[in-house]
């Protein structure tokens, strides 16, 4: 990768309020692109044979980092060779649906010392058990803290001028997003998730394909910049644009959180207290023009108690995240002095070599 240009970084998948979500699955609807699936257990070098790639290569690269560890990498993305590298075990477990024409397994299960990690199957197995108890408790207090922001959102809605919107919207659009007589397009990220660190969002992200001009919706119970990205996404598909489409954690089956057009540079994004926006020059729109507030403030209590208890509710699933990553630090100790690494470097050269 070329040291001056930052490369782009998302999730590609995080806990929600209906478990784990992932879009693992849709990268090879990308222009066709070619797929590496790799498989190994934990320590076992996926993330740094990924990161190898990564630096090796000129082009356009996305990171793809794994929530539960958002120091390690889940996946590659080389735009310039049209593949993408991925960890393809659980809890993004994938198979190939066309082997060897659409997708490569990248096997390293050859790399493990199998007669060392059977000296130690009860230990690993507690440790694989306690991770999911603990990501799933986790899960659960995301769920609670989930239906109360929707909660908030809907109650929100009762107070917003929908057609007001769609008309502010439609002017928008047709103001930054000329037709272009192309193809649309979209692909689907997350660029904020709730990770052993707290909740994490990407901003440096936005500044790398959004160098001109990036649009700040100031919404924080979304009810207004929901259907403003919505629209969006369907205006600049329609006028013939890439677009990458940022769900929101919380609710990625109904919620865009941001909008990213890399031809254009530009960025639509939402800021609230979970993830704020602040970028140099942005252009700010307060969702408050949209709002009856006077009606909304009828909710107070309810959308006070709401916020505050989500809050809580994630602060808890944050804990029991860490938890999970230092039972999986755990069971990395078993398995790295397992790892034949010499065999790892030697199969990512011959990766490296077949992706130049």
């Amino acid at each position: 990768m070329n040291q001056t240009q930052r490369p782009a970084e998302f999730f590609l998948g995080t806990t929600t309020p209906t478990g784990f979500k992932g879009y693992f699955d849709t990268l090879w609807q990308e222009s066709g692109r070619r797929m590496y699936l790799i498989k190994s257990g934990p320590g076992c070098g996926k993330s740094t044979l990924m990161r190898q790639l990564a630096a090796k290569t000129d082009g356009e690269v996305e990171l793809i980092h794994c929530s539960s560890d958002p120091d390690s990498l889940d996946g590659v993305i080389l735009r310039d060779k049209n593949a993408a590298v991925v960890d393809a075990t659980a809890p993004h477990t994938l198979e190939p649906a066309a082997p060897g024409a659409r997708e490569r397994v990248i096997s390293l299960y050859h790399t493990l010392d199998n007669d060392r990690l059977q000296a130690h199957q009860t230990e690993i197995d507690a440790l694989f058990a306690q991770n999911r108890q603990l990501r799933c408790r986790a899960a659960r207090y995301i769920a609670s803290a989930g239906g109360l922001l929707l909660d908030s959102r809907r109650a929100a809605a009762c107070s917003t001028d929908f057609e007001k919107v769609r008309a502010y919207t439609k002017r928008l659009a047709a103001r930054l997003l000329p037709p272009t007589g192309e193809a649309g397009c979209e692909q689907q990220r997350f660029l904020s998730g709730i990770t052993p660190k707290g909740p994490l969002f990407y901003a440096n992200t936005v500044t790398a394909l959004a160098s001109r001009q990036i649009v700040a919706f100031q919404d924080e119970y979304g009810a207004a910049a929901r259907l403003i990205m919505e629209l969006l996404r369907d205006e600049a598909v329609q006028r013939g644009y890439r677009v990458i489409v940022c769900h929101c954690a919380m609710h990625p089956e109904d919620k865009i959180d941001h909008l990213l057009i890399p031809a254009l540079e530009l960025a639509f994004v939402t800021s609230n207290s979970w993830h704020p926006a602040r970028f140099p020059g942005q252009k700010n729109v307060r969702c408050s023009r949209f709002t009856d507030m006077a009606h909304l403030a009828n909710f107070r209590s309810r959308l006070r108690f709401n916020r505050k208890a989500a809050a809580e509710l994630i602060g808890q699933a944050v804990q029991l995240m860490a938890q999970a990553k230092a039972c999986h630090d755990e069971l990395e100790n078993y398995y790295r002095p397992a790892v034949d690494f010499a065999a790892v470097s030697k199969a990512g050269a011959q990766l490296a070599e077949e992706l130049r």
